[in-house]
């Protein structure tokens, strides 16, 4: 069988997703505060030139339980 980068990318995404939904409802339960605290990347390229300007923001929310769901993903993807 083979594999494709692109089902590879969807998987992480999805498993990401998943672990983004599962950490935010576990937010109020302290005890397992330490798999739902995240951390904020943020990337924010801007330019200003004479004809045109950008301002564009990427920002990505990673927590432990995200983590640990892209890497039960890519087990998954890897499975199939």
């Amino acid at each position: 069988m083979k594999r494709n980068v692109g089902m590879l990318i969807l998987f992480l995404l999805l498993g990401w997703l998943v672990g983004a939904w599962i950490a935010t409802a576990l937010e109020p339960v302290q005890s397992l505060s330490f798999l739902t605290a995240s951390k904020v990347i943020k990337w924010s390229p801007q330019a200003d030139l004479d004809i045109i300007s950008y301002d564009f923001t990427i920002q990505m929310k990673l927590c432990l339980l995200s983590l640990l769901s892209m890497i039960i993903s890519v087990w998954l993807y890897r499975k199939l």
